[in-house]
């Protein structure tokens, strides 16, 4: 595992229910190659949350922190980092 933390895959494991209807990986091996595929990026706060979502077209200039921080796309880490996963 080099590109995702241990720990992001474990969040990512157990709230793919979030984004996907079925799961889309059941071992930390199948998460990473899965986040590595859709190329799922890891940003410092939720601030960059907001740039990420803004470079990619998304209107987001009128949601809240909470709202971004609740999107399906968005994944909070326990080191305070967020994941973004497009599906």
């Amino acid at each position: 595992m080099n590109g995702y933390s241990e720990e992001c895959l474990k969040v990512f494991l157990k709230e793919q229910g979030r984004l996907f209807d079925e799961p889309v990986a059941e071992t930390l091996e199948e998460a990473e190659a899965f986040l590595e595929d859709c190329m799922a990026v890891i940003v410092d706060s939720l601030s960059e949350v907001r740039e990420y979502f803004e470079e990619s077209g998304a209107d987001v200039e009128h949601m809240s922190e909470e709202e971004l921080e609740e999107a399906s796309e968005v994944f909070a880490l326990p080191d305070g980092k967020y994941l973004i996963v497009e599906g």
